[in-house]
């Protein structure tokens, strides 16, 4: 498996897990300055571990959709110089900002995904890297409508929550859809259930043409 600059497989706890180097956030395991970056936290982390191509560097920009309190964030921002967090929801949204306070990488916009114009003039325009994470309606048009503020080249990687966009669907029948709203902006690399770590998700990487 090759992973992302920042990202090593460390023995921790007599395991070989994923992780970061960096101050602990959330009580994740520890040793010798390295952290677990556990898969059944972060879709993210999920993806990587199930194999899909998720590259980056450490100069790389990225913009998260759904950061949620922070955790996927933390970790990004272990590796990573800049990191757009957006996040909607009040109460996760706070303890974003208290993680932000800790890692001067992570810029947080307490602000609505499904609205990118509200942050279009904090947000750069060449960033190398979308991450998506999102509990709504419209997972794929969301990821496409940023692709104003991604550099040529981009990695795009879109985690789909099936009972997020259609609870009486069929799980296939919603991530053939996801796939085909977004092979109309990106190119579509790769993409692979994010089972045992997530049930019903499926974690897309693309490119930016």
């Amino acid at each position: 498996m090759t992973l992302p600059a920042g990202i090593e497989e460390v023995t921790i706890g007599g395991e070989t897990r994923l992780a970061t180097e960096g101050p602990p956030v959330y009580g994740e395991p520890t040793v010798d300055g390295w952290r677990v970056w556990g898969a059944g936290r972060s879709k993210l982390a999920a993806m990587i571990e199930v194999g899909l191509p998720v590259q980056f560097d450490a100069a790389t920009m990225a913009l998260y959709l759904g950061a949620g309190a922070g955790t996927t964030v933390s970790h990004l921002a272990d590796a990573l110089d800049r990191v757009y967090a957006v996040e909607f929801a009040p109460r996760p949204g706070r303890r974003l900002l208290t993680v932000a306070k800790e890692r001067e990488a992570i810029i947080p916009l307490l602000k609505d995904a499904r609205r990118p114009e509200t942050y279009s003039h904090v947000v750069e325009s060449d960033c190398g890297l979308l991450v998506q994470d999102l509990a709504t309606v419209d997972q794929a048009r969301i990821a496409a409508a940023h692709r104003p503020f991604l550099a040529d080249g981009a990695t795009v990687a879109v985690s789909i929550k099936a009972r997020s966009e259609d609870v009486t669907a069929e799980v296939s029948s919603v991530f053939e859809t996801a796939l085909e709203v977004l092979d109309e902006t990106y190119d579509v690399v790769e993409h692979a259930r994010l089972e045992p770590y997530h049930d019903d998700h499926l974690g897309i990487v693309a490119r930016v043409d």
